[in-house]
């Protein structure tokens, strides 16, 4: 069963209890609405390609992204950090990129997964730089992310792996995507 994502408007957040720190809530924030993207894109996958050959590593790889998504859902808590307000947008956003791109082919889906994966593991290996500079950082959130980061990676290879490279306008598929998720990760640092 699907956990439905944390949403703001759910949570009560009153003036002063949540975390005075900027940094740490921004970290949070982005993280959690990329992984419930990043479980949104593979359920997305997994409607399409879900009974095809390709659909137990979908699965797989969805499965690492759940654990991911209620790591941050449980610091969220943790840290009583304000969710991106957007969270209905990226419920919503991933789906469908997760969706599209399997509808266009299992060689399609596995670029999606090669570029939101690209982008992903450039964003966890700049919040470590910046992490691992600040002495008051919390051990948990760097090893959490240094997991995390490592997951993205095998995903990325595991999208090579099986063909990514070979779908259809490779090129301009991925530059747009990654385009895209680039925007979100600033976007939702903030909203």
């Amino acid at each position: 069963m699907i956990k439905p994502p944390v949403i703001a408007s759910r949570m009560i957040f009153r003036r002063g209890l949540h975390s005075a720190n900027k940094k740490l809530d921004s970290i949070i924030r982005v993280n959690h609405a990329g992984e419930l993207g990043a479980d949104r894109i593979y359920a997305g996958q997994m409607a399409v390609l879900g009974n095809t050959e390709l659909g137990p590593k979908i699965k797989e790889m969805w499965e690492q992204e759940k654990v991911h998504r209620n790591k941050f859902e449980e610091l969220i808590q943790k840290h009583r950090v304000r969710p991106s307000a957007l969270v209905p947008l990226w419920h919503c956003a991933g789906y469908m990129l997760g969706a599209g791109t399997a509808l266009m082919g299992p060689k399609a889906a596995m670029a999606c997964t090669v570029a939101v994966e690209t982008v992903i593991v450039d964003h966890y290996n700049e919040q470590l730089r910046e992490l691992m500079a600040d002495p008051s950082i919390d051990p948990e959130l760097l090893e959490t992310i240094k997991k995390f980061r490592d997951d993205e990676q095998e995903h990325h290879d595991c999208g090579i792996d099986h063909g990514a490279e070979q779908a259809p306008f490779y090129n301009m598929l991925t530059a747009i995507i990654k385009t895209g998720c680039k925007a979100a990760v600033e976007i939702a640092k903030r909203i």
